[in-house]
């Protein structure tokens, strides 16, 4: 039957008259028999092109090097405003709609409620907040941008050099970054949940597509987003192989080469694909606690072995005010004047900025399943305050204590010293961390923990992300096969490894050229899901005023009780005296 967006009800019709059956055609008929539960197109043409591209890159390594590598200059030298502006954009919309009436409505039916306690809540908020990411730019970015500083007129190793390297990292790894998270999260839980649409991509097109989503149009949008996720992940698999293999390398006699990442890609996503096999999800949990307590340990450990303590806590507080202070110059800074003031321009944006935004637009799809799965009765307003800030929040707190002990050590004021010339003049960026370790106690220690740290947050990921991708294609909340999920294990270890062959011993370079090039599509359709949601949530408007009415009927009905409840009962002595 035709049913219209439900605004409360939990049923599973269709909207529009449901789809056509999306199962259909020779790849959903080889899809049922082999067993699987998915939709054979989008699962057999998106593992068809990714290894189409990983057989190009082994026999045709350097014309697909060139081709990406003119690619992103491209991307960059003509749409690097467009990324920018773009992210920019979200943020701004991501808070009208949290502060405007539409922020009362809920992800879900209006009666629903969150599964997950806000301590719980915000506790996964905080998993999702660090990784990766955290533990390879703590220090090298930092770092960066205090010897090579973005902007023109700034003296390296400077005071002001050390405060704009800390804003311009806060302005890459906090509320821009989850702004590209919060966005497809709030979508895919407003039209998969109030919905009742499948779990894709494409279901968040709706207002636009109606029951085209299940058609060729839909699985070109989902087939896009399971590339894209799948070279994201490839990406941060590569970046935290390379600073494996950098923590190896000072540990133990194993060379830094691409047959060590090779190598310890192999081995990881041996051990992801051991435990999507043996279903030890709650096994998975657990370990993921244990690795974001190992990562919380770390960065105890620098705040009070560093011999800085007082002035770390300080640079906590005074980079929240340097940040807050500059995010609207930051926002839409995109180095116009870069052809008068000096060489580069987009150069340092495209390797940084750019990159950082088509990177992590490649995560939103599996970002937004994680976040829209976990809010579930949550009310916009929550949803959108809670994930932009809390992790912004870790962010802060993580970079103002590794970033400034960094910068500490290395000389403020002063011409650098062992990290320059790691990170900027020998561009080892994996080895930022290890040569930070260095200047603290129990050195080897500490750098192996590091190193587990980062192969946990490996594993796990590459765990989680089979599974989000094999929902991506599937559709359905509920995990798949295990054979569709070891395929998609096996797949982002072997895209990852292809990439790191692909760049050699530049395997950064490669990934950031890469991942630009790729990024592009998905930064469109994720753009046009801030038009997708303005027409959902005005058709919502009902909805609005019912929860308007409630609300003012609620208060009326509080306002009674106090006043009888304040009324003097009868025969009372102020009655009396009145009387008399």
């Amino acid at each position: 039957m035709a049913k219209a967006p439900n605004g409360g009800t939990e049923t599973k019709d269709e909207p529009d008259g449901g789809p056509p059956s999306p199962g259909g055609g020779p790849l959903g008929q080889a899809a049922r028999a082999l067993g699987m539960r998915t939709d054979g197109t989008i699962f057999f043409v998106s593992a068809g092109l990714m290894i189409v591209f990983l057989a190009l890159v082994l026999l045709l390594p350097e014309p697909i090097n060139d081709i990406f590598s003119a690619g992103r200059d491209w991307i960059v030298t003509n749409l690097g405003w467009f990324f920018i502006l773009g992210v920019t954009t979200w943020l701004v919309f991501l808070a009208w709609v949290a502060l405007s009436r539409y922020g009362n409505l809920r992800l879900g039916g209006d009666d629903s409620r969150p599964a997950y306690g806000n301590l719980s809540w915000f506790a996964m908020l905080f998993a999702g907040g660090i990784g990766t990411v955290l533990m390879f730019w703590g220090v090298a970015e930092p770092i960066s941008h205090f010897a090579n500083p973005p902007r023109a007129g700034v003296d390296p190793h400077s005071v002001q050099a050390s405060q704009e390297a800390m804003n311009f990292s806060l302005y890459h790894l906090s509320l821009h970054t989850w702004a590209i998270f919060t966005l497809p999260g709030l979508a895919f839980g407003f039209f998969i949940y109030r919905y009742n649409l499948p779990l894709r991509v494409s279901s968040v097109f709706y207002p636009f597509l109606k029951y085209r989503i299940h058609g060729p149009i839909g699985k070109t949008i989902d087939i896009f987003a399971v590339l894209g996720t799948l070279f994201g992940l490839a990406v941060s698999l590569g970046l935290g192989t390379s600073q494996i293999a950098a923590g190896l390398e000072v540990l133990t006699p194993l060379p830094d080469d691409v047959t060590t990442r090779v190598l310890v890609i192999s081995v990881l996503t041996a051990v992801a694909v051991g435990s999507i096999v043996a279903g030890l999800d709650k096994g998975v949990k657990r370990l993921s606690n244990i690795n974001i307590l190992m990562a919380i340990g770390l960065m105890i450990f620098v705040l009070l072995t560093g011999g800085e303590l007082v002035f770390l806590l300080r640079q906590v507080f005074e980079s929240l005010g340097r940040y807050l202070e500059s995010i609207v110059g930051l926002s839409l800074w995109n180095d116009a004047m870069a052809g008068y003031t000096k060489d580069g321009g987009w150069g340092w944006q495209g390797g940084w900025t750019v990159f950082y935004w088509a990177w992590t637009v490649t995560w939103a799809p599996f970002m937004g399943v994680f976040l829209a799965r976990i809010s579930k009765g949550r009310t916009i307003r929550q949803f959108v305050g809670g994930v932009l800030l809390a992790p912004s929040a870790f962010t802060l707190v993580w970079f103002a204590i590794f970033g400034w002990s960094a910068m500490r050590i290395d000389g403020i004021g002063g011409d650098g010293g062992e990290l320059t010339r790691e990170v900027v003049d020998d561009k080892q960026v994996p080895l930022a961390m290890f040569e930070f370790f260095s200047n603290f106690p129990a050195t080897t220690l500490i750098q192996g923990i590091a190193v587990v740290v980062v192969a946990l947050f490996f594993a796990t990921s590459s765990d989680s992300a089979s599974l989000v991708v094999d929902m991506l294609c599937s559709g359905d909340e509920e995990a798949g096969p295990v054979r569709q999920r070891v395929f998609w294990g096996v797949s982002e270890g072997a895209l990852a490894a292809s990439l790191i062959v692909l760049g050699g011993d530049k395997a950064l370079q490669a990934l950031e050229q890469v991942i630009t090039v790729i990024g592009l599509p998905i930064f469109v359709l994720a753009f046009l899901m801030v038009f997708c949601l303005l027409k959902g949530l005005r058709q919502e408007r009902p909805a609005v005023y019912a929860l308007q009415v409630k609300e003012m009927q609620r208060h009326l009905k509080q306002a009674e009780a106090d006043s009888l409840a304040e009324e003097p009962a009868a025969g009372s002595a102020d009655d009396t005296d009145t009387k008399s």
